[in-house]
C-alpha cells in the first residue's frame, strides 16, 4: 500500500489537502523540492474531499482517505456512465459497457486504483453531460462547475456546450449579426456559465493566495500544451523523452473514429464534447497521453458500441484482462514518488 498511496500525483494532492495552498505551511512542513505555487496546478475539489474524509472518519489518515475518495468516485463514475448510456438509447449494452469502462483502457484501471482525481473528474463530467442530455441545464452547469474545480480541462466542457447549443440554430445564426447571437441562445441554457465562472473564482483565490491571478500558468512545468500540434513526437520535449511512441497514433486513431461514429449516430452533444477535447489532445506534449485522453473514453465507447458489445470482442477481453492487470501492477509499482518521511502526509 505504501507504493499505491505514493503514486504520482497523490502525495501532492495530500499537500494541498493539509495546507489549502498556504505557502508558509507548504514550505515549513513538506520537503518536496517544489515551490508553493506549483500546487496551483492541482485544483481543489479532490483535496477538499480527501480532507473531509480524513477529518470526519475516526482513525483515518490522509493517504487512505485519498484512496477511499478515488475508489468511491470510480464506482459512481461507472454508475453515471451506465445512466448516460441508457439516456442515449444504449440500454441493452449499458451494463456491459459500464463494467468494461472500469478496466479498459488499462490506464484508467491504474488511475482508479491510486490517489488520482481522474475518477472524480470523469464522474462530474459524465454527470454534467447526462443532465445536459436531459435538458436540465442547472444541474449540467453545477456538475460542470464542480468538474472545473477538479481539473483544468473542464473548461473544454463549456466550449463543447456552446457548439451543442448553437448547432440547432446554425442556419439562423449565420444570418444574424454577431452582436445579437446571445439573444438567440435559449435563456434556459444560461446556467452553463457556472463553469467558466468557477474557473475565474478559483484563479481569483490563487491571486489572493499567491499574489497572481495567473498563478496556474506560473506553476512550473505543469502545462503541456504546445503549438504547433503533434509536438509529442519531439523526443526532446521534457515530458516525452523517447521516440518509442507508435501507440500514440492509435490513441489518435480511436479518438477520431469515435467522433465520426458519434456524428453518424447523431449524438450531437457527445460528438461536440469529443471533438473539442480531441482537438485539444493534439496539442498535448506529454508521454502519458493516455491519461490526458481519459475523458474521451466514454465517448469512444458509445461510438464503438456495436464493436465493443460483439461476441468477438468479449472473447478478446477475456485475453486482454491479463495484460491489463500486468500493466497496472508494473505501472503502480514503478510510478512512485520518493518519500523519505511520511509523517507530514499522515
Amino acid at each position: 500500500m505504501a507504493a499505491v498511496v505514493a503514486n504520482y500525483d497523490g502525495p501532492y494532492y495530500i499537500v494541498v489537502a493539509k495546507t489549502l495552498y498556504n505557502p508558509q505551511q507548504i514550505e515549513s512542513n513538506f520537503s518536496f523540492p517544489l515551490s508553493p505555487i506549483y500546487y496551483s496546478a492541482h485544483y481543489p475539489l479532490f483535496p477538499l474531499l480527501i480532507r473531509g474524509i480524513a477529518t470526519i472518519t475516526p482513525r483515518a489518515n490522509y493517504p487512505y482517505a485519498m484512496i477511499a475518495v478515488t475508489l468511491f468516485t470510480a464506482i459512481l463514475a461507472a454508475w453515471v456512465f451506465y445512466l448516460l448510456l441508457n439516456q442515449v438509447g444504449l440500454k441493452r449494452s449499458s451494463l456491459w459497457l459500464s463494467l468494461l469502462f472500469l478496466v479498459l483502457p488499462a490506464r484508467f484501471m491504474v488511475a482508479r486504483s491510486i490517489g488520482s482525481p481522474e475518477p472524480l473528474f470523469l464522474l462530474l463530467m459524465l454527470s454534467s453531460l447526462l443532465f445536459f442530455e436531459k435538458k436540465n441545464y442547472w444541474l449540467a452547469g453545477i456538475f460542470g462547475a464542480l468538474a472545473q474545480a477538479t481539473k483544468p480541462p473542464a473548461v473544454l466542457l463549456f466550449i463543447s456546450y456552446i457548439f451543442a447549443v448553437a448547432i440547432p440554430y446554425w442556419g439562423e445564426l449565420a444570418q444574424t449579426n454577431a452582436a445579437n447571437w446571445l439573444k438567440k441562445v435559449p435563456w434556459r441554457t444560461y446556467p452553463l456559465i457556472l463553469i467558466p465562472l468557477t474557473l475565474v473564482g478559483l484563479w481569483t483565490f490563487y491571486g489572493y493566495t499567491y499574489g497572481s491571478f495567473l498563478a496556474y500558468f506560473q506553476s512550473g512545468d505543469n502545462i503541456h500544451l504546445q503549438f504547433p500540434p503533434f509536438q509529442i513526437f519531439n523526443p526532446s520535449q521534457t515530458w516525452v523523452g523517447t521516440f518509442w511512441l507508435e501507440e500514440i497514433v492509435w490513441v489518435y486513431a480511436f479518438g477520431a473514429m469515435g467522433i465520426f461514429y458519434l456524428i453518424k449516430q447523431k449524438q450531437t452533444t457527445l460528438a461536440s464534447f469529443a471533438a473539442v477535447f480531441f482537438l485539444a489532445t493534439l496539442f498535448v506534449s506529454h508521454r502519458d497521453l493516455a491519461r490526458y485522453s481519459l475523458p474521451l473514453v466514454p465517448m469512444v465507447f458509445i461510438g464503438f458500441n456495436k464493436v465493443l458489445t460483439s461476441r468477438e470482442f468479449r472473447w478478446v477481453m477475456a485475453l486482454l484482462i491479463i495484460p491489463i492487470y500486468l500493466f497496472a501492477i508494473a505501472f503502480i509499482t514503478n510510478n512512485v514518488t520518493p518519500i523519505s518521511d511520511w509523517t507530514p502526509l499522515l
